[in-house]
């Protein structure tokens, strides 16, 4: 690419990064979904005890503005972590289903009961917001925990998991149930990329944490976390330390597009190689026991639940798709004659394409979008509701500065209380798509008054968790930690 399309491409980005990160109103959105599905736990007899807890993209500071939300309904079991069977978390399922239809608030109710991990698939009043809920979901929200200490290496993770997020959307093949990819791959694929592009950004995730995730918790639910925290800690700390490493300096566009030069060919590939994030290396499928017989029409180990294949949804036919997809995109952006529109055309569905001022809507250059453009935009005032659409830039603005200092989120990693041993580090360069924005705290005990009543009960009471750590947003978009205080 020319050094112009280099011009066009970054700030374009950098613009779409600015859309779909989520803003005040959606995190607080999710906080109502998660306290109303709370009261929905609590009036059940057969869940007494048990602890509402999210995870996934939520938790890991991975989502968009349109996101899902996942939840886990940890059973009670004293001090140790809960280990239900399929036939018991699907009878549960069950309660809640009929308890939620029961209460209202609540549409689309889908229990999946036969997945390998029963979920009951919901969508909220709030906003519209999709949730998947899960029994003793304690694998997926340490996988979500680790996702967002990995982000702490290079804050450029988020922003191209985001922008490869909303790519894959406009394209639809981010869609496990059409046989593509899942989000969670999505981001195996990004960690993949940092790994073995040069210099490496991330190392091979088995320096971070050898361990697996499904032999490891066991036991006194306090103990297995604080093992695979402290253990992440002290190798992140010691990866970031490195004064011999090699500093990539890439810009946003450079990873991006090297992104999809790399997996352009993934068809071709995925019959003799699979993606190890847990190695940082291609492997050879038919050398590699673990992995034998391969069934998968593309197999990205899950290196947190070795050997599960986290693509096992995509199917033959639509990895060709995939790879048409990667190729087409390419082909695009390369173009001598990229533009913005043309880029914004070709990287964001419907639904953030419309959230630009109108005058930025117009195709040029001869693109089409990966989707079919209303004749007619239709007032956006009223969020993700039937044709309205999310409100603009300028809607949102206001109240966003005016709500940031208070946004709230809370992680609750069983980090000791003391002082993080790397909390003071900032990366050795500011990426220019770094979120500029003041410092936002980000727990739950700190959320807008009207939430108090509901955070001073905890989402996390009976967890059985030694301290909690919220993560702060510098001005740099570093992410570092903080104990919190007077709990």
């Amino acid at each position: 690419m020319s050094a112009k399309g280099y011009g066009v491409l970054e700030p374009t980005l950098v613009e779409i990064l600015d859309l779909v990160k989520p803003k005040n109103d959606d995190w607080v959105a999710r906080f109502q979904v998660i306290e109303e599905f709370r009261r929905v736990v609590d009036s059940l007899q057969s869940l007494r005890g048990a602890t509402v807890e999210p995870f996934g993209s939520f938790v890991s500071n991975l989502f968009t503005r349109w996101g899902d939300l996942d939840i886990s309904v940890q059973l009670a079991n004293g001090s140790f972590i809960s280990s239900s069977g399929k036939k018991q978390r699907q009878k549960l399922l069950g309660d809640l289903t009929k308890a939620m239809r029961q209460k209202g608030g609540w549409k689309k109710l889908q229990l999946i009961r036969n997945a390998r991990v029963p979920i009951l698939k919901v969508e909220s009043n709030i906003q519209n917001i999709s949730c998947d809920i899960s029994i003793d979901n304690l694998q997926g929200q340490m996988k979500s925990k680790l996702l967002l200490w990995i982000n702490e290496i290079d804050t450029r993770f988020r922003d191209m998991v985001l922008l490869v997020k909303e790519w894959a959307k406009s394209c639809n093949i981010n869609n496990p149930k059409s046989g593509t990819f899942n989000s969670y791959s999505l981001c195996l694929l990004v960690i993949f990329h940092f790994q073995t592009c040069q210099p490496a950004i991330f190392p091979p995730l088995k320096d971070i944490y050898p361990g697996n995730i499904t032999d490891d918790l066991q036991g006194m639910r306090i103990n297995a976390e604080r093992l695979v925290s402290e253990t992440c800690t002290a190798n992140i700390a010691r990866f970031r330390s490195d004064s011999q490493r090699a500093v990539n300096r890439s810009s946003l566009s450079e990873l991006f597009l090297s992104f999809l030069a790399k997996f352009s060919d993934i068809s071709s590939r995925a019959s003799e190689l699979g993606i190890s994030p847990y190695t940082g290396k291609w492997e050879h499928i038919a050398s590699n026991t673990r992995w034998l017989p391969q069934t998968y029409a593309l197999f990205i180990e899950d290196p947190f639940e070795r050997p599960e294949n986290s693509a096992r949804a995509v199917n033959k036919s639509q990895l060709a798709r995939i790879s048409e997809a990667i190729q087409s995109t390419r082909n695009r952006l390369m173009s001598a004659n990229v533009n913005k529109t043309s880029v914004l055309s070709t990287l964001v569905q419907q639904q953030t394409f419309l959230l630009l001022p109108r005058n930025q809507r117009y195709n040029a250059g001869g693109y089409q979008p990966n989707w079919q453009a209303p004749e007619h935009v239709r007032s956006p005032n009223t969020r993700r509701g039937g044709n309205h659409l999310q409100p603009t830039r300028t809607q949102t603005a206001h109240s966003y500065t005016n709500g940031r200092s208070q946004m709230a989120h809370h992680y609750p990693s069983v980090r000791p209380r003391a002082s993080h041993p790397y909390s003071n580090v900032r990366p050795q360069t500011a990426h220019p798509s770094s979120d500029a924005r003041p410092q936002m705290a980000t727990s739950y005990l700190q959320v807008q008054p009207q939430y108090q009543s509901t955070m001073s009960q905890g989402y996390y009471n009976n967890s059985p968790t030694t301290g909690y750590y919220a993560p702060t947003y510098s001005n740099q978009g570093q992410q570092s930690w903080r104990p919190k205080s007077g709990r």
